[in-house]
């Protein structure tokens, strides 16, 4: 037993080093972020941001690789199997690593144990919306009345079922003791015009992706599922102002790695996006998406989407919320 520990020691001790002697070097060829979504969705904007960002501020060769399909699934596994050296990176989201892995029943990654967290980049608050003119109540107080005095009456779009926006109602639901009909879409760009066209008359939707319809009249806020007011709408109340503490559902981006990439590696690639994330022209650049930056360590955002697990988890139990992956 004991020269098996010895050994163990020595092979411990020698990946060390050899991840040491790499994060020296990294990178001396481009880096890869792949993005599990199609080009130009605010997962696809953010990630570009940062890697424009990278190329500039260090002057590391960074590119970003778009592996849509699945609800994230496929550019998250691809992630997880690539080589751990630092040059394949992903920008994972709330539902490749919160909601699909306790939703999806055989998919082929594990969020904890095939994949890294560097660390969580950004920040988007989400929202509870209804169209103007096809629904009744216009504000917390009326909202919740009107649902709990004709439960199942109304009904809500997501961008498809399991995705954050399912999820974050299905929360909603629980918390406030209502029911409301879920109507899944193939994308958050359809739900949103069928609410806005008046369709469906309620949307739990990222903020960004809501902004011109709010500013237009078309969609009214009910609240904001974040655990502060944003700039933009100021006079937009967050849930934990009308009553509701727990409610929180915010859509948030974030960079990791396989799981067995050097400890030094992703210091180094840690580093470098915080002071990123401090920059003033960065900040105003995600701002402008409203994306806020966040830049918590490797170890906080790890211990972040282990929560988020079980959190979704929960919910997905006590809604009865599971489905096949494709």
């Amino acid at each position: 037993m004991k020269l098996v520990s010895l050994i163990s020691c020595i092979c411990a001790a020698t990946l060390a080093l050899v991840g040491a002697a790499q994060a020296q070097t990294y990178p001396n060829k481009p880096i890869k972020i792949i993005v599990p979504f199609a080009p130009g969705g605010s997962t696809d904007i953010v990630a570009r941001f940062l890697a424009q960002k990278l190329t500039m501020q260090a002057g590391w060769i960074v590119i970003v690789d778009n592996k849509a399909g699945a609800g994230g699934s496929v550019g998250m596994t691809e992630l997880a199997r690539a080589t751990p050296d630092g040059y394949t990176l992903g920008m994972a989201s709330v539902s490749t690593m919160g909601t699909n892995p306790v939703v999806y029943k055989g998919l082929k990654y594990d969020p904890l144990k095939d994949i890294a967290a560097i660390t969580n980049v950004a920040s988007v608050p989400g929202l509870i919306a209804v169209n103007t003119e096809k629904f009744p109540g216009k504000d917390y107080k009326s909202f919740i009345a009107e649902l709990k005095a004709n439960p199942g009456k109304y009904s809500y779009a997501s961008s498809g079922a399991g995705g954050v926006g399912h999820m974050a109602m299905a929360l909603f639901e629980v918390m406030a003791g209502v029911d409301v009909q879920h109507i899944p879409y193939k994308g958050a760009g359809p739900a949103l015009n069928d609410v806005v066209g008046g369709q469906v008359p309620i949307i739990w939707d990222n903020l960004t992706s809501s902004v011109p319809h709010l500013k237009s009249g078309r969609l009214t806020p009910i609240g904001l599922a974040y655990p502060k007011r944003v700039a933009q709408f100021p006079n937009l109340p967050t849930f934990a102002e009308l009553g509701l503490p727990q409610y929180e559902a915010e859509t948030w981006y974030g960079l990791v790695a396989p799981a067995a990439t050097p400890k030094d590696i992703i210091a180094k690639v840690y580093q470098e996006v915080v002071k990123a994330l401090k920059d003033p022209d960065f900040i105003k650049k995600l701002e402008e998406q409203t994306a806020y930056p966040v830049g918590n360590t490797p170890e906080q955002f790890a211990a972040q989407i282990k929560a988020e697990l079980d959190k979704w988890r929960k919910i997905a139990t006590e809604k009865k919320i599971s489905l096949e992956s494709n």
